[in-house]
């Protein structure tokens, strides 16, 4: 089971309307990995995401404290980067698998390093930068994530 999708995002704007788009029909629990060379978006896509969920505070990539949290009325996002990850054996230690619940969107950053430790995505997102813009592919892996690709497709 899985559909994929490609968008083509010619600049950072295009990048946070489509996370933007997301947010305001995402259900919850959701579980998003979002793949990418440094500087694809990845950041881009969570600040826009957050934006649309009506997050004004300062949106900044959690590279070392691998988690930022975000609470909202009924539920919170939890945006994990794990670059910096040295062994997917410490997210143990932070209790990771307290995160990944009925009350939350996860977004994961470089997903990879966590290995072994992670639940699995409903949707993962890869970037690719191309000559202009980024190419966004995005794998929906689950029932509950085609069934947002079919709501997506139905809000355009």
């Amino acid at each position: 089971m899985k559909e994929t999708s490609t968008l083509q995002l010619p600049d950072e704007q295009a990048t946070e309307g489509i996370a933007w788009k997301f947010a305001k029909i995402m259900p919850v629990p959701m579980v998003i990995f979002l793949q990418g060379d440094l500087g694809s978006g990845k950041t881009t896509f969570v600040r826009g995401f957050l934006r649309g969920l009506g997050y004004e505070g300062v949106v900044k990539s959690p590279t070392f404290t691998l988690v930022e949290a975000y609470s909202f009325q009924d539920y919170s996002v939890y945006h994990f980067d794990l670059y910096r990850l040295v062994r997917p054996e410490e997210l143990e230690l932070i209790g990771i698998r307290d995160y990944f619940n009925d009350h939350a969107i996860v977004l994961v950053e470089w997903p990879n390093q966590g290995s072994g430790f992670l639940g699995d995505a409903d949707i993962e997102l890869s970037f690719t930068m191309i000559p202009i813009g980024r190419k966004l592919t995005m794998n929906f892996l689950t029932k509950q994530g085609i069934e947002f690709k079919k709501r997506m497709e139905k809000e355009r």
